[in-house]
């Protein structure tokens, strides 16, 4: 049984700025995402969707409580199923992302239900976008203006962050989470950084992350302070001569316990240690070993209330 469904964490409705609003499903570990909605009188734009068909649909509802105008565009942060999923649900909407966003959600399909089979996935089919680009989107939804800006493969090859210059308001995707632990295993550690640089020179008001509550910039701050951690602690592991594996079982999740999903850390540190020798930021990583592992090394498939 679902979350949703057992009227466990709700999914919360939160306007963060006029015309703006964070939909968010608590507390934000695996599969439950945020998604955003942007709207007024005669248009709307979803930033994500959701992981399974009755959570889009309780989105689409929430939407519908702002405005009865169906969502006319979708725009997807990255492939990810937690994030995409639930696009088929809006049928009339056009599907915008980055290049790499449509690649990747075609190719993955839905080989993220395999994963947590009990979840009540529902009728879902996938929707990549059908409208990319390369680097940066200008998207209006009346009067709101929404640049759509790809900084790296942070958290994936194709990370959208979609900022809100009028309103200081930012959708990071899962470039930062909020009190949930990172995971950077198909992107990198070094872009990552990169990103939550720039994304802090534009001084937005409000941050509103992949998973997690909404807040500031200190989301930002938060989740450099552990990709930094990660990095120096992937450095001695390499010095040391340790694998992933024997570094994640010493160091644990070190300052960072009180994360979500502290698991994270085996397949991160996967990515760390490949940067230190030398792999590109988003150099394939084998990522259905790097699961297997962590649920080896976690004692159990990691929890997933979608």
């Amino acid at each position: 049984m679902s979350n949703e469904q057992s009227g466990v964490h709700p999914p919360q409705l939160q306007q963060v700025a006029d015309d703006v609003f964070a939909y968010v499903q608590a507390p934000g570990g695996w599969c439950l995402n945020n998604a955003g909605i942007i709207a007024d009188a005669d248009r709307v734009t979803l930033v994500d969707t959701a992981a399974t068909e009755n959570r889009a649909r309780a989105l689409r509802k929430a939407a519908a409580t702002i405005t009865p105008v169906p969502p006319h565009t979708i725009v997807s942060t990255h492939f990810h199923g937690d994030h995409t999923f639930g696009n088929c649900v809006f049928p009339e909407a056009i599907v915008i992302g980055h290049e790499d966003t449509r690649t990747q959600t075609a190719e993955a399909g839905l080989h993220l239900t395999g994963l947590w089979p009990d979840v009540e996935w529902g009728d879902i089919t996938v929707t990549p976008p059908s409208v990319t680009f390369q680097d940066r989107l200008t998207v209006h939804t009346g009067q709101v203006r929404m640049e759509l800006v790809h900084l790296g493969p942070g958290h994936s090859p194709g990370d959208t962050v979609v900022w809100l210059p009028d309103r200081s308001v930012l959708f990071t995707g899962d470039l930062a989470m909020s009190g949930v632990t990172p995971f950077v295993p198909m992107g990198s550690v070094t872009a990552s950084l990169q990103a939550l640089e720039t994304m802090r020179e534009w001084e937005p008001r409000t941050v509103v992350p992949g998973h997690g509550p909404v807040g500031g910039p200190e989301i930002l701050d938060a989740t450099e302070h552990y990709l930094l951690w990660l990095r120096g602690l992937a450095r001695e592991g390499v010095t040391e001569g340790l694998t992933p594996r024997e570094l994640a079982d010493t160091a644990g999740p070190g300052p960072f316990s009180e994360l979500i999903d502290s698991e994270r850390l085996l397949p991160n540190l996967a990515r760390a240690y490949a940067e230190e020798r030398g792999a590109a930021p988003g150099e394939p990583l084998d990522i259905g070993a790097l699961f297997a592992e962590m649920v080896d090394h976690h004692g159990s498939l990691p929890a997933c209330h979608a």
